[in-house]
């Protein structure tokens, strides 16, 4: 689990590094520009904000696994089934307390 969370860090990191060089790019000529530009930008800062809530997750899986908490849920203590790890590896909760987050929002 930790060397898939370094890869995807690392594959995050570039992303958000490239996203930050590249956002300036499109050249705006006309109103029709000007739009196409703003949807754009809309578009690339919701994706980098996805990229950064996942880049913090991951650390924070990381420092779980540093301190031999990986794999405990965060609320109740008890241990995350290994197929939810599998599908998200940066699961800080059992899917019962995280549904009872999900449930009070």
């Amino acid at each position: 689990m930790k060397e898939n969370l370094l890869k995807r860090r690392t594959v995050l990191q570039t992303l958000l590094t490239n996203a930050n060089e590249h956002s300036d790019e499109l050249q705006v000529k006309d109103s029709g520009d000007e739009a196409t530009a703003a949807s754009i930008d809309s578009l690339r800062n919701s994706l980098a904000q996805s990229d950064v809530e996942e880049f913090n997750q991951i650390e924070a899986a990381l420092a779980r696994i540093e301190r031999n908490e990986f794999g405990l849920c965060i609320d109740c203590g008890d241990h995350i089934a290994e197929k939810r790890l599998t599908y998200s590896p940066f699961a800080a909760r059992c899917i019962i307390c995280q549904e009872e987050i999900e449930q009070s929002k």
